[in-house]
């Protein structure tokens, strides 16, 4: 799964290697931005990751969440992959940023999640703000959250804190919280690919040692 994820990042140049600015002021070795899936074969590509992820943890759930704005297009395409590929059938649902004062009205759209168990599907956790109002969202409409699925967990201690912004919100929510990859599994790729150089490799585990979270503890 690692394996066929970061091959399509970069090949989408989604995933790239260098020196990157973060918005914390960290000097990254690596980037990711989810939004350069921007094609069919891109996202669909993406998505199916997600939909064999959930298959692969066998998580329960009634409805997929989209937090707009990145996380709409993936809810729906990985929705209908479960449908194509896995035979499972669920529903999704998004939020708009604002609410609506005509037609149907309100802040979400799509499946009714009244009562079900959501499924949230975001790109990455960062400060986690998008999943946060998610949670409230959810939360006031008598729904339960089943967990939260992302592309990469960048495993980093978030600044200011002692733990990864996914830590965080696992002890601060008391759900779980699936990846599809991670940083370790970054490094491991790139150390068995010959494509990156010994230099490349170098940094990306400097910047772990620096950063990185006790995984004994996570």
């Amino acid at each position: 799964m690692s394996i066929q994820f970061f091959n399509i990042a970069i090949e989408a140049d989604a995933l790239k290697f260098g020196q990157y600015t973060l918005k914390s002021g960290r000097i990254s070795p690596y980037f990711f931005n989810a939004g350069l899936f921007n094609d069919g074969k891109k996202l669909y590509e993406l998505a199916s990751c997600y939909a064999q992820k959930i298959i692969d943890e066998a998580i329960e759930f009634d409805v997929l969440f989209g937090p707009a704005y990145k996380g709409i297009p993936l809810a729906a395409l990985i929705a209908s992959i479960l449908y194509q590929k896995h035979g499972m059938n669920v529903g999704f649902c998004y939020n708009r940023k604002e609410a609506k004062d005509h037609g149907e009205g309100g802040v979400l759209v799509g499946s009714d999640i009244d009562g079900k168990r959501v499924l949230i599907v975001d790109d990455v956790i960062t400060a986690g703000t998008a999943i946060k109002q998610a949670v409230d969202l959810i939360g006031s409409s008598n729904a339960t959250i089943a967990g939260v699925v992302v592309a990469l967990d960048r495993q980093e201690i978030a600044p200011g804190e002692k733990v990864s912004a996914i830590q965080a919100l696992k002890q601060r929510c008391h759900f779980p919280v699936y990846a599809v990859t991670t940083l370790q599994d970054l490094i491991k790729f790139m150390s068995n690919s010959s494509r990156f150089s010994a230099e490349n490799i170098k940094q990306m585990q400097a910047y772990q040692q620096a950063y990185g979270i006790d995984f004994i503890s996570s």
